[in-house]
């Protein structure tokens, strides 16, 4: 065997596919006609029923100064994605403070049934100890002796 037809049959890489080709053309130059002409049409049919290619489309990718990656076009909802927890945020916010505000209004009621109803001096409730005298002790023996007479 010659060194030519040696290297065909040891290719290595991207030579196998020349070497194939290689291979193929001079074997194919013996092959009577008829059947040339059937491999001829087997190809262009085959070539007919090719898939297209996949296109790799490159796009355009931003970087923001946050740090994130967006693509070129963002839709509608990641551009008002953030108003969603900023309305929760500002609508329990608001929740919270009301809730503070009856919390405290109920507070100061019940320093004042305690102060119209009870013989303690107003100075008294002055002190910031006493009120808490009142809110633990106090108060609370009183909302049980109310409970107990209404038996």
């Amino acid at each position: 065997m010659n060194r030519q037809n040696e290297d065909l049959l040891n290719p290595t890489g991207d030579q196998f596919g020349r070497a194939a080709a290689t291979l193929l053309r001079l074997g194919s130059q013996s092959l009577p006609a008829a059947i040339k002409d059937r491999l001829y049409a087997a190809r262009l049919k085959a070539l007919s029923v090719k898939k297209p290619e996949k296109v790799r489309i490159q796009q355009q990718v931003l970087a923001h100064s946050s740090g994130n990656w967006s693509v070129g076009s963002r839709s509608f909802w990641d551009n008002v994605g953030w108003i969603a927890p900023l309305v929760v945020l500002v609508f329990g916010l608001i929740g919270i403070a009301q809730w503070q505000q009856d919390s405290r209004i109920n507070d100061i009621a019940e320093l004042d049934v305690a102060l119209l109803t009870d013989d303690v001096p107003p100075d008294a409730y002055a002190d910031n100890g006493f009120i808490g005298f009142l809110k633990n002790g106090l108060l609370a023996d009183s909302d049980k002796d109310s409970l107990d007479s209404a038996k």
